[in-house]
């Protein structure tokens, strides 16, 4: 089997080597890259291989930047030092990781699900991947600003209540109960906000996950929550939204 190793420390390389060839001595690295441009250019150009080992940091820049000029066919084992949270969201993909420094044990395992993968799926998992990688790197909003008299005032989020729509003017509610007109739909709030932070639990109620003390069944399968500076109709959790909230609570 060849294989090619993209990695910018050397040291790692030659490790990743030595490990395939105890494994299997049929293994042969065909070539090793160490920059983004380079390769790009070497896929360019016609380098071919049965699988591709990819460092996610090299030294010009991140390894997802390929995928945006150019389509590897070849199943990809990717290689990190990324922390275990990021790793375990990147599994929901079915992408596998290796974990510096490499374990032979990991590598045996990465190798054996490889060479199950058909290439044609390879294709959408580079795209899961990407999307992945681009959602948990994703730059949410930390601090709103808003106008408080004569004066602009910076709330942070975590300092952030809910928010709340009145007849098409939104507002923002902060834990102390201040409230504050803001710019924002919700709709746009919703791809502003960090979602493991903030939820939308109605067409009206964007809420903070530090502001939910309770949460009670209610009639025709909705949920209520107990909170501060909620009537009893903003409270509940529309039917259609208890399943993802309940996930959202769980994670």
């Amino acid at each position: 089997m060849n294989v090619i190793i993209v990695e910018d420390e050397k040291l790692t390389a030659e490790h990743l080597t030595l490990l395939l060839q105890k494994i299997d001595t049929t293994i042969e690295v065909v070539r090793y890259l160490d920059t983004v441009k380079a390769t790009i250019n070497a896929f360019k150009t016609g380098l071919e291989a049965d699988l591709l080992f990819l460092d996610i940091h090299l030294a010009d820049g991140n390894s997802f930047e390929i995928f945006k000029e150019i389509r590897i066919e070849i199943p990809i084992i990717f290689t990190t030092a990324f922390d275990k949270y990021a790793i375990q969201a990147f599994k929901q993909n079915s992408i596998d990781y290796l974990l510096k420094p490499i374990a032979l044990n990991d590598l045996k395992f990465a190798l054996e699900k490889y060479k199950k993968q058909q290439q044609t799926a390879n294709k959408n998992l580079i795209e899961n991947i990407t999307n992945a990688y681009q959602q948990l790197n994703k730059q949410y909003k930390s601090r709103f600003m808003v106008k408080h008299g004569q004066s602009i005032e910076t709330i942070q989020t975590d300092e952030i209540h809910h928010f709340e729509t009145q007849e098409s003017v939104s507002f923002l509610y902060t834990a102390k109960g201040n409230r504050f007109a803001i710019d924002y739909t919700l709709e746009q709030l919703e791809t502003m906000l960090q979602p493991s932070d903030f939820f939308r639990i109605n067409r009206k109620i964007i809420i903070h996950v530090k502001a939910i003390e309770k949460v009670n069944t209610y009639f025709n399968g909705r949920l209520i929550i107990k909170t501060n500076y909620l009537d009893d109709e903003a409270r509940i959790v529309s039917r259609e939204r208890v399943n993802d909230f309940k996930n959202w609570l769980d994670n």
